[in-house]
């Protein structure tokens, strides 16, 4: 899942980035309100985090500009004004929710993850499970046949992509997108190397083997019988 983060305050950005890659997302970030609006009409995201100080436009003024083109993105605004007067402002603009600074990332993550739930209608379970192998979102507990398997961060979001996705073929342009939220060189390897990686952990060890690669089109979670 991609999550656009629109914060000129590189440290705030980073801190988020880094939770929300850990917790599974791929973070699309942009700087100013403008360049948050590009990348809001250009990129696949599940929910925006949106600051209200910003540069060349505002959160307030970004929000609108949302609305007013039908961008139906479930927003969570970040502010450092916390009165009730600028929290009713936000949601009068068109935001979802309001979070003050400085908040604990736990709740960011719980309020982002709300709002994704509300958007699609249809909450998504703590805990992905494919066959023999678990995963779950909350402690990042990947376990198969009893065996807990420890993966590094963007195998974690990688495996969890792989999962929504089972039985359904994932090209390399599409893991790009949702696992690194990057456009890229197609010449790159680190789709395959990454991959490599994975499989390392989740299949090499056991005699069922649950990821394809499917020659030209990408990979499949899948149970082979």
């Amino acid at each position: 899942m991609n999550i656009l983060l629109v914060e000129d305050d590189l440290k705030i950005a980073s801190f988020i980035i880094q939770g929300l890659n850990q917790a599974g997302f791929a973070v699309v970030h942009a700087t100013d309100g403008e360049d948050g609006l590009i990348k809001a009409r250009t990129t696949n995201c599940d929910a925006a985090v949106i600051d209200i100080m910003l540069p060349i436009m505002d959160g307030l003024s970004l929000i609108g500009r949302l609305r007013a083109e039908k961008i139906s993105l479930p927003v969570l605004i970040l502010s450092a004004k916390r009165s009730v007067d600028d929290r009713v402002k936000g949601l009068q603009t068109g935001g979802d929710d309001y979070l003050t600074k400085p908040f604990a990332f736990s709740e960011l993550l719980a309020r982002i993850q709300a709002l994704i739930r509300r958007a699609e209608g249809t909450p998504e379970p703590d805990i992905l499970t494919y066959d023999d192998l678990s995963l779950n979102l909350l402690n990042h507990e990947v376990i198969r046949q009893n065996q807990q398997i420890i993966l590094q961060p963007r195998e974690f979001t990688l495996l969890a992509y792989l999962m929504r996705n089972a039985e359904k073929i994932v090209s390399k342009t599409m893991i790009m997108e949702h696992v690194w939220g990057y456009n890229f060189d197609p010449r790159t390897n680190v789709v395959e190397a990454r991959m490599s990686k994975l499989r390392d952990k989740i299949d090499k060890p056991f005699s069922d083997k649950l990821i394809t690669t499917i020659r030209g089109a990408g990979y499949v979670l899948k149970k082979n019988v």
